[in-house]
């Protein structure tokens, strides 16, 4: 492969990777400090790629959409927990499944009868329209190459707030020991609440962020969802350091996989069946590790 091929891939591959997180990292904090399993969360990441669509139509500004598209997202996730999800912190997962299931088909119909059903595409900001020429041929958009950033600087950001505040310290203590959290007059309800709000909001913005990179469509929050989830599973319940590690992980795998064509004992391995490749690997670190790679201790 040529080199410069290779770090295009390579770049696409990181992007990629980071973005899984920004989603993923959402449905990590809720799964493992909540101990709630949300198979909405994938839709949240669909209303943010519709949200960046139609706000940035409506205000004529890809920038004034995403900040308004996060308070948005904020609202949603606060007015869901407090209708919702709150409800079942002490039910088993058969209902929570069956809850949140449901609202993959509420959000589903509103996204049709508010947006309707056609394909949509968000154009790329003005500032970050151009490209970085690698070879007279060859270039690499400016705007990946900020989107990673961005998410490297929230994922930064995210391990701050989580290991060195006071509010991840709750948080910590809330995914720890709930009963014991508010004997200490901690509001745990109101601290659940704002993890819930943040993971939506996560979601959201990861599907305003990928909304120029790729079309906005229905149904984009089921095929993220399914990855993501693999991503939760790998790195280990609970673990915002094992998802970040899980989604570079699979985001490399996946772009290498649809690009490299190479023979296994005279077996052709054809890109086609790269998807194949995320789950294969899947299935063998829980052969080595069943808990994932950075598993923490829920409560």
């Amino acid at each position: 492969m040529d080199p410069y091929i290779f770090l295009i891939q390579l770049l696409n591959g990181v992007q990629y990777g980071l973005l899984l997180f920004l989603v993923a990292s959402g449905l990590t904090l809720i799964f493992g400090i909540m101990g709630v399993i949300n198979l909405a969360h994938g839709s949240f990441y669909m209303l943010g790629a519709y949200l960046a669509w139609s706000l940035t139509a409506q205000l004529g500004n890809f920038w004034l959409a995403l900040l308004a598209g996060f308070v948005l997202s904020v609202v949603l996730g606060i007015l869901l927990e407090w209708l919702f999800i709150r409800h079942l912190y002490r039910r088993d997962h058969l209902q929570q499944v069956l809850l949140t299931y449901g609202l993959i088909l509420i959000f589903s119909e509103l996204r049709s009868i508010v947006w309707g059903d056609d394909v949509h595409s968000v154009a790329v900001p003005t500032l970050l329209a151009g490209s970085i020429p690698l070879t007279e041929t060859l270039a690499y958009p400016v705007y990946r190459v900020w989107l990673s950033i961005v998410c490297v600087v929230l994922a930064a950001g995210m391990y701050y707030l989580i290991q060195h505040t006071r509010l991840g310290m709750m948080v910590r203590a809330g995914a720890s020991n709930r009963e014991m959290t508010q004997s200490l007059g901690i509001d745990i309800g109101l601290l659940y609440r704002l993890v819930f709000a943040f993971g939506v909001a996560l979601a959201a913005f990861a599907g305003m962020l990928a909304a120029p990179v790729s079309s906005v469509f229905p149904g984009m929050g089921n095929q993220v969802l399914i990855i993501c989830f693999v991503v939760v599973v790998i790195g280990g319940i609970g673990s915002v350091k094992g998802a970040m590690a899980a989604a570079l992980l699979i985001g490399l795998v996946d772009t290498f996989g649809k690009v490299v064509e190479f023979e296994i004992s005279g077996f052709r391995v054809l890109p086609e069946l790269a998807g194949m490749s995320v789950f294969v690997m899947m299935a063998i670190v829980l052969l080595w590790r069943p808990e994932g790679l950075f598993a923490r201790r829920l409560r």
